[in-house]
C-alpha cells in the first residue's frame, strides 16, 4: 500500500469515527441527523424543499426520469464509502435541491459545504487540499451549473460515481436515467412550500421503485431491476431508522421480512417472483401505518427524542467536577 492509499484509508477512518461517534453517545437513529449542523435539526428533520422537476410529456423520457429519481435517492447508486455512510446524491441535494445544513466530517467547511476532491471519499480524485465549495442548488438557476444542459452532463455524472465516490460502474441505462432526473430539475417548476417526511411518502418511494424494477425485469433489464430493488431496500432501511424506538418491534419485523423478500427477487434475477411480495406488502404497509404516531415520523415524538439526545450529549461533553 503506497503513503496515497495510506493517507485516503486513514481519512475515511478518521471520519467515520468522527461522523458516529463514540458508541456510548446518545444519537437520533436518523442517519441523516449526523451530518446536519443545523439551527432547527427537527425542521431539516421534518420536511425538505420543494422539488422542481418539469416532467416530460414523452412517456419513455418521464420513464428515465421515474427511475433516475429513485436512483438519485440510492446510496448504493454512489457506491464505495459514500453508500457504507448512507449517502446519496439526494444528501447532498435535498429533493434535487441543495443542503445549506449538510456537515459531513472531512468532507464539509461550512455547513452546505462539500470537498469533491476529498481523499475521505476518493483515491482517484483526492487532492490532498481541503476545498470545500458551497453545494449548488440543482433545481436553482441554470446559469449557476456549468454542466447542466449540455452534453457534457452525461460524463460528468459518470465521473462523480466512479472517480469522486470509488462507486461501481453503473449500468448505461441507469446513469442515462439519472442524467435524465436532473435535466428535468427546472426552476420554473419548483413548488412554493417544503414537502413534509411522512411515512406515505416513504411507502410512496418504495412502491415507486418496485413497480420501475419490474418494469425493468420485465424488459430484459435485470441490472437497472437489481438497481432499483437495492433502492427500494435502501428506503425500508430508512424507514426502519424512524421505527427505532421501545415498543415498535413488531413493525421492525415486517420491515426486515420486506427486505427479506426483495433480496430474494435480487437473487432470483430474471424472471423475478413478485407473489410473495404482492401478497405480503399490503398488510405490512398496514401494520406500519398503525405504528406511525408512536414513531419518528411523528414530528411531537422526534421532537422529544432530539431533546432526550440533546441532554443527553450535554452531559457526555461537560467537564467532570
Amino acid at each position: 500500500m503506497d503513503r496515497g492509499q495510506g493517507q485516503a484509508r486513514l481519512l475515511i477512518l478518521t471520519g467515520l469515527l468522527l461522523l458516529f461517534g463514540a458508541a456510548d453517545q446518545p444519537r437520533v437513529p436518523i442517519r441523516e441527523a449526523r451530518w446536519l449542523q443545523s439551527p432547527d435539526v427537527l425542521a431539516d428533520l421534518t420536511t425538505l424543499p420543494p422539488e422542481c422537476v418539469a416532467w416530460p410529456a414523452d412517456k419513455q423520457q418521464r420513464h428515465m426520469v421515474e427511475v433516475g429519481r429513485v436512483l438519485f435517492r440510492s446510496p448504493l447508486m454512489l457506491g464505495g464509502q459514500a453508500a457504507r455512510a448512507g449517502l446519496s446524491c439526494a444528501s447532498c441535494h435535498r429533493n434535487g435541491r441543495a443542503n445549506p445544513h449538510f456537515h459531513f466530517p472531512g468532507i464539509s467547511g461550512a455547513p452546505g459545504t462539500a470537498d469533491v476532491t476529498a481523499s475521505l471519499m476518493s483515491e482517484h480524485r483526492g487532492d490532498g487540499v481541503f476545498n470545500p465549495k458551497p453545494i449548488p442548488d440543482l433545481g436553482g438557476d441554470p446559469t449557476k451549473l456549468k454542466v447542466k444542459g449540455t452534453p457534457k452532463l452525461r460524463a460528468f455524472i459518470h465521473g462523480l460515481i466512479t472517480q469522486e465516490f470509488d462507486g461501481p460502474e453503473p449500468s448505461p441505462a441507469a446513469l442515462d436515467a439519472v442524467v435524465a432526473y436532473v435535466t428535468a430539475l427546472d426552476p420554473a417548476a419548483c413548488k412554493s412550500t417544503d414537502v413534509p417526511i411522512t411515512l406515505t411518502i416513504r411507502l410512496a418511494e418504495v412502491d415507486a421503485a418496485i413497480g420501475l424494477a419490474a418494469k425493468a425485469y420485465a424488459a430484459g433489464d435485470p441490472a437497472t431491476g437489481r438497481d432499483l430493488l437495492a433502492a427500494a431496500r435502501s428506503t425500508l432501511g430508512a424507514i426502519d431508522e424512524r421505527f427505532q424506538l421501545m415498543g415498535l418491534d413488531a413493525a421492525r419485523g415486517e420491515l426486515r421480512g420486506a427486505d427479506a423478500e426483495l433480496f430474494q427477487v435480487q437473487q432470483a434475477g430474471a424472471p423475478a417472483s413478485w407473489t410473495s411480495w404482492k401478497r405480503d406488502w399490503p398488510k405490512r404497509k398496514q401494520a406500519l401505518r398503525a405504528a406511525e404516531r408512536q414513531s419518528l415520523f411523528n414530528p411531537a415524538e422526534l421532537a422529544r427524542v432530539l431533546a432526550v439526545t440533546s441532554r443527553g450529549s450535554a452531559a457526555a461533553s461537560a467537564p467532570p467536577r
